[in-house]
């Protein structure tokens, strides 16, 4: 029996392993970086270790290190969680020769079935269908750029140990296929440690589904229904339901026969998921295996009341599975959403900084919340942006989803960027609640769906002129010293024969606006440019603001900057920002643009040089950040007149990479 368990992860997951323990009489050891030495996951546990700097490499892929760890704290038994070494085998394999359980499955059935060429021999020799393409031993660049011809276009690259949408690119024609290949094995590498790639044909528009099995040491294995996980951004899921919406019966029994008959050939062992393409034609194809616990596990244990972390400790300790396949049932619908921080208006890129207002929905019947983070933490760079998992679940689809609209709707973030506004929008979407999805139907409406920003409304407006007005009285009254009790000072927007007046001044789709609340700040008349907006009534008991029209209440979550207010209610977020006082300039007169970095990462390439001459949106530097490698293009045409990072530097936002000038400019002398 397993007595103390470490866990060998961070954040949400870390979290998630540790409540099943705690539910079990499992005592739990944390792991931790210096980057999150406060985190969450490190107040859950009962005892926490510190294993190395914030780099993932020296802390949570440091394999020796989480050994020690294990040995000092006295554990018997060692969790991996998803990602990191989840799918490692020689992590497995390091674990079983300390003497310690490995809670998931043993390093002979990952080597066959964690990599994708591997995996997709045991298919094939299962009777499992596969998508056409090279998985090869001989990685020559010669020899893919042949079979890339002879496969054909579009296709797709793919990382042999990838997973999560990693190492991973789509190429549409030839003279594409040298760059892409040379960044999927640069991704590959850095997050895998393995730069191995496969390449496959391109099915066009398909569905994303998975099964999930379990199977126990004596060669038992049963399935937990599918998961459907077509909605997806940059190959990565962000929307996952069980079972899979408008899925017929026939596909769905052969689907779930497939993934046991692959998962028992290749002798597999404890929880893992079989991930197909379901074409347009009804015609499934298997294109890998996960072994490990995924992200979206939850929706399974939703509709089937199956706890798989527990289930993946008992098959550990060498126990059969517990209930046999009849005894398995699917009852209702689930959907998860997963909240990051990142901004979809600038191609998802992940997005830092601290939480400054974190509102989740209360955890209830049918809503479930998986976190890894509280208010006031701060997201890291060094790892995944993951801020939230909303889980919903119902008798039916209809209700989850009106569930689901009401859990996004009571959600608010305030900090980094988020893609909640993009999940509202996508929760309302005729095509999604239809189930009409493919794995780029995302990709191709990503510009009707996405704004920068929610547009402010009159009662934003009011809230955020009251937010400024009552900030610049207490900085008045701070700053006022000795004069602090004076009348001019205490009655701040006085008038002879007159309420009084305080006016604010807006910055507005672009125009500067002026914003008069009349009478006691908390309970105004607002004037917009002179036309009346009507009286209001704000209280603020220091977690919501409380806004009040004609006997309609609304409730904020607000975070007051010097320059701007950010509002957060209903799933939206609205920044509302102040006019500034002096006009900014609208370019330098010498034509001269500097390209900085969008996030905090390593320049892991650099392609332009001092003297080049660019195109508007040609490649300049691939900066890592988050696991994954992303693309600096160029802003305008130009040329480069000077560079002022090297290749493995790491660095800020905002820092300057390069210098672009007007194409014709002379150089500087």
């Amino acid at each position: 029996m397993i007595t103390k368990l470490l866990i060998a992860n961070r954040g949400e997951i870390a979290c998630r392993i540790a409540r099943t323990c705690r539910r079990l009489g499992i005592r739990t050891v944390a792991v931790f970086s210096e980057a999150d030495r406060g985190a969450r996951h490190v107040r859950m546990a009962d005892e926490a270790v510190a294993i190395g700097p914030a780099p993932s490499s020296e802390s949570y892929l440091a394999i020796g290190r989480l050994l020690d760890a294990a040995r000092r704290s006295g554990a018997d038994a060692i969790h991996p969680g998803y990602g990191f070494l989840a799918e490692r085998a020689d992590f497995a394999r390091a674990v079983r020769e300390a003497g310690l359980v490995f809670v998931g499955p043993p390093p002979e059935a990952m080597e066959r079935l964690g990599a994708k060429d591997t995996a997709k021999a045991v298919a094939e020799t299962a009777g499992v269908p596969t998508v056409p393409g090279y998985r090869g031993a001989d990685q020559s660049d010669e020899r893919l750029h042949a079979e890339a011809r002879r496969i054909g276009f579009p296709l797709l690259i793919k990382a042999c140990a990838g997973g999560g949408g990693r190492g991973m690119r789509r190429v549409d024609v030839l003279e594409a296929f040298a760059e892409a290949l040379h960044a999927c094995r640069r991704e590959a590498a850095a997050a895998f440690g393995d730069d191995r790639v496969l390449l496959e044909r391109l099915i066009e528009r398909p569905r994303h589904l998975e099964v999930q099995i379990a199977a126990d040491r004596a060669g038992r294995v049963v399935h937990l229904f599918e998961r459907d996980c077509t909605l997806q951004r940059r190959h990565q899921k962000i929307v996952e339901e069980a079972p899979a919406p408008g899925l017929g019966e026939e596909v769905r029994r052969a689907l779930a026969e497939a993934a046991v008959r692959l998962a028992a050939s290749a002798g597999y062992e404890n929880a893992g998921t079989v991930e197909f393409l379901l074409d347009s034609d009804g015609r499934f194809y298997f294109i890998e295996m996960n072994t490990r616990l995924q992200v979206e596990h939850p929706v399974t244990e939703a509709i089937t009341d199956i706890d798989l972390v527990a289930w993946q400790i008992r098959i550990a300790e060498g126990r059969p599975l517990p209930r046999s396949q009849q005894e398995i049932r699917a009852r209702g619908h689930a959907i998860e959403v997963r909240l990051y921080a990142e901004d979809p208006a600038r191609g998802f890129l992940p997005s830092t900084g601290e939480l400054a207002r974190l509102v989740l929905p209360r955890e209830e019947e049918g809503v479930r919340i998986e976190t890894g983070v509280d208010e006031g933490d701060t997201v890291s760079p060094f790892y995944d942006p993951m801020i939230a998992k909303l889980v919903v679940h119902a008798e039916d689809r209809a209700t989850a989803l009106a569930r689901l609209e009401r859990a996004l709707d009571a959600t608010a973030v305030v900090g980094p960027a988020t893609n909640l506004a993009l999940l509202r929008t996508v929760a309302r979407e005729p095509a999604f609640w239809d189930g009409a999805l493919d794995t780029s139907w995302l990709d191709r409406e990503l510009a009707r769906l996405v704004s920068a920003e929610d547009a402010p409304e009159s009662l934003d407006l009011v809230a955020a002129a009251f937010l400024f007005a009552r900030a610049d009285r207490e900085h008045d009254r701070a700053t006022a010293g000795a004069w602090r009790t004076s009348p001019w000072v205490v009655l701040e927007g006085f008038r002879l024969a007159g309420p009084p007046v305080r006016t604010v001044r807006l910055e507005i789709a672009g125009r500067e606006r002026a914003l008069r609340l009349e009478g006691p700040l908390a309970a105004p008349e607002a004037f917009l440019d002179e036309v009346r907006l009507g009286a209001y009534r704000l209280a603020d008991d220091g977690d919501c603001l409380t806004i009040e029209q004609e006997g309609h209440l609304v409730r904020l979550h607000a975070t007051v900057l010097p320059d701007r207010v950010v509002l957060a209610r209903d799933g939206r977020r609205v920044i509302v920002r102040r006019a500034t006082l002096a006009g900014s300039e609208e370019g330098r007169s010498d034509g001269q643009e500097l390209v900085t970095a969008p996030m905090p990462g390593k320049i892991v390439r650099l392609v332009a040089n001092p003297g080049d001459r660019v195109v508007r949106g040609q490649l300049l530097a691939s900066l890592e950040a988050m696991k994954m490698e992303h693309r600096v293009l160029a802003p305008r045409d130009g040329r480069v007149a000077a560079v002022h990072v090297a290749e493995g530097e790491q660095v800020e936002e905002g820092t300057i990479l390069l210098d672009l000038v007007e194409p014709d400019a002379e150089p500087a002398a």
